[in-house]
């Protein structure tokens, strides 16, 4: 059967060997000539989100990329978040497609209830706080996916759907066969301008949507320069994420979520603050009608999300807030203070190593969670270590046991801009007892069996300096948590309130 005949491959068509009824189509990748369909699942009596890849048996290209992205689709189904739709299973021709259906491969998925991101931007753009509500969570599974090794292919709008609560997911996993990790950051920020500004800035886009414009260098104009009224650092960070990394772009995702975070923040802080309401009596302000209003199905849609949106946020401010009463009566921010422990590495003999010398301090270019379980604790917390204020901080979650009965560990990996060999760490925290290690990496996702211990600590009240062992010059260092700080009420829970490196004279 040729490429460009497939007969099924309409509303109430069956495919899968008689499995899957096509119920609607959601959309169409053709970089990797994959159409998306929602299906009911006859053996499960329940609906599936369905990617598609089609083509002729016969072109052996085709056929070797179609299976190539099904093999990471199921190396991905072990993979959970929230912002991906779990991989149910995966389909080649013999292994649940006849070879006669013109399909080279298939990825099920569980089907995400809510709506699709082209219909929530049908309209026009988005407020820059609900934007950066609804991307959070994805970009959350992307980081979490490439603490993991893996692609997840969120660089195609018509791949993402809004969940009923207010949450962007990938509802069609299946990355491209020669997709990288850099592809999903790319994805994000594209994402992130299509939802600011409308316009799609990546190339193969869906129809009907236009693209995003560019400036005579070629480069994409920013958002705010289409909408003023948007935050200069979010405009900045949809731009940055889709220039060449040589250039100034951004890497990792990490970087874009550290900026959703503080863009988030500020607008649950403005939320509180009442409208003023604009003087003057000129009559262009005023709207007359005598129209009853419409009742536009997409706009009671996009009215619904945007309630979802509004909750989700009122209920994190609410736990903000609680937090924070918590936090001023039980383990009120130690600003620096309290004593400074200096802890010496200990050399073959027992005695003290000795240590590089110091020669100032260094600051790294992202920091992020790392967690081999793919389960980071307050992922988008992380850049409080490191923010100068040792009135934030970045908090594990309360474990009821200690590690590694749950998890071996959990960690913060701080990247810099370039290899650079430390004397020393210093830790600000009001966790007595945690224990750290202090490791060395190849890079971001290297496993932790690749990485080395370069010094080893209980932390204090207040501020432990740990002195390094003698290492090569890296560019990502892991502060690895092997053991809690045993706190009230049977709870294991550790947290660093600042984190500061120390450059070694080379």
């Amino acid at each position: 059967m040729s490429s460009g005949v497939h007969a099924a491959l309409v509303p109430g068509g069956v495919i899968g060997n008689g499995r899957y009824r096509l119920l609607a189509k959601s959309g169409a990748d053709g970089r990797s000539n994959a159409e998306l369909w929602r299906a009911r699942d006859g053996q499960l009596n329940r609906d599936v989100a369905l990617t598609v890849l089609l083509g002729d048996l016969a072109d052996n290209e085709a056929a070797a990329r179609a299976r190539r992205t099904v093999e990471r689709a199921m190396h991905a189904a072990s993979f959970t978040h929230p912002g991906v739709s779990r991989v149910i299973d995966v389909l080649t021709p013999g292994t649940g497609i006849r070879p006669d259906e013109g399909i080279l491969g298939m990825v099920v998925a569980e089907w995400t209830q809510g709506t699709d991101l082209m219909d929530l931007i049908a309209e026009g753009p988005l407020p820059a706080g609900a934007a950066t509500r609804l991307l959070e969570p994805l970009g959350a599974a992307i980081e979490g996916a490439h603490h993991a090794g893996l692609v997840l292919g969120a660089d195609h709008p018509q791949r993402i759907r809004v969940t009923s609560d207010g949450r962007l997911r990938l509802a069609f996993p299946g990355p491209r066969p020669d997709a990288i990790a850099r592809d999903d950051v790319k994805g994000l920020g594209a994402i992130l301008y299509l939802l600011l500004t409308g316009r799609w800035a990546l190339p193969g886009g869906p129809s009907g949507v236009p693209a995003a414009p560019t400036g005579p260098d070629g480069t994409v104009v920013a958002p705010n320069a289409l909408h003023p009224y948007l935050p200069h650092e979010l405009s900045s960070v949809a731009v940055r994420s889709l220039e060449d990394t040589s250039v100034g772009g951004i890497r990792t995702s990490a970087a874009i979520l550290q900026v959703l975070d503080q863009i988030a923040a500020e607008e649950a802080e403005t939320a509180l603050i009442p409208a003023v309401a604009a003087g003057g009596d000129d009559d262009d302000q005023v709207v007359w009608t005598t129209q009853r209003p419409r009742q536009d199905k997409q706009q009671k849609k996009k009215l619904w999300i945007s309630v979802g949106v509004l909750a989700v946020a009122t209920l994190t401010v609410i736990v903000w807030l609680s937090v924070q009463i918590v936090g001023f009566f039980s383990d009120e921010p130690s600003k620096g203070g309290g004593p400074t422990v200096v802890i010496n590495q200990p050399g073959s003999n027992g005695q003290s190593a000795p240590a590089p010398a110091p020669a100032g301090p260094v600051q790294p270019g992202q920091i992020g969670v790392y967690d081999v379980t793919n389960q980071p604790d307050n992922a988008n917390q992380a850049s409080r270590a490191v923010d100068n204020n040792p009135g934030t901080f970045w908090r594990t979650d309360n474990y009821f046991q200690q590690f590694p009965a749950l998890k071996p560990g959990i960690g913060l990996m701080a990247s810099f801009a370039e290899p650079v060999k430390l004397a020393s760490i210093t830790i600000t925290s009001p966790s007595k007892g945690t224990k750290v290690e202090i490791r060395v990496a190849s890079s971001l996702d290297a496993p932790l069996q690749e990485t080395k211990v370069i010094g080893v600590a209980d932390l204090s009240d207040g501020q432990t300096q740990i002195q390094l062992n003698e290492h090569e010059p890296t560019g990502h260092v892991l502060i690895w948590i092997t053991q809690l700080a045993d706190a009230d009420g049977g709870k294991n829970q550790s947290e660093i309130r600042e984190v500061q490196y120390t450059r070694a004279v080379t």
